[in-house]
């Protein structure tokens, strides 16, 4: 996949979780994290999927600045991170923005630091607790699973949001 839209929620270094009303389309404050941490990155989701925990497919946008909430950006997909939130899957895609000199040159996330890997799940691992809630990160895998992943969850979106077209069979004689 190359580099498309994605819309973002939350900035890099936040601690204010926002939500997508779907009733209205706009973004609500849902809750100021309850532990001491900031998201890692610019964090949203992709527009036009659909998944089991009845949510677009999230999205993980590796890039040097913080961007408003709202804005949409170009980024590329370079793998998922697996995980299971309070019993339901919750993957996240790692992206890097296409236009940023110092991610845009990653295609994979077996490219990245180690240590960038290590902060991400630390923060998914840990920004529910004080919270009660069981977050359990998986594992990451590269760029085809994400893909995959992202397919699949368009896939559900079209099945469950997209009016089925009605053919009508011509008959000849």
């Amino acid at each position: 996949m190359s580099s498309s839209a994605f819309l973002i929620e939350i900035p890099r270094g936040s601690k204010v979780k926002y939500e997508l009303d779907k009733a209205s389309g706009l973004l609500f404050v849902d809750r100021v994290l309850y532990s001491s941490v900031v998201y890692p990155h610019n964090y949203g989701f992709i527009p036009r999927t659909y998944c089991p925990d009845n949510d677009p497919l999230d999205i993980l946008v590796l890039m040097q600045e913080p961007v408003v909430p709202f804005s949409f950006l170009r980024a590329k997909p370079i793998g998922v991170m697996r995980m299971i939130d309070q019993g339901e899957q919750d993957d996240k895609i790692i992206a890097v923005h296409a236009d940023d000199p110092e991610y845009r040159g990653y295609s994979d996330i077996s490219q990245l630091p180690p240590h960038r890997l290590q902060e991400i799940r630390r923060f998914f691992e840990d920004y529910k607790k004080n919270e009660n809630k069981l977050v359990v990160v998986d594992e990451f895998l590269g760029l085809e699973d994400a893909q995959r992943i992202i397919r699949d969850a368009m896939e559900s979106y079209e099945e469950n949001f997209v009016p089925k077209v009605h053919r009508v069979a011509s008959f000849t004689q």
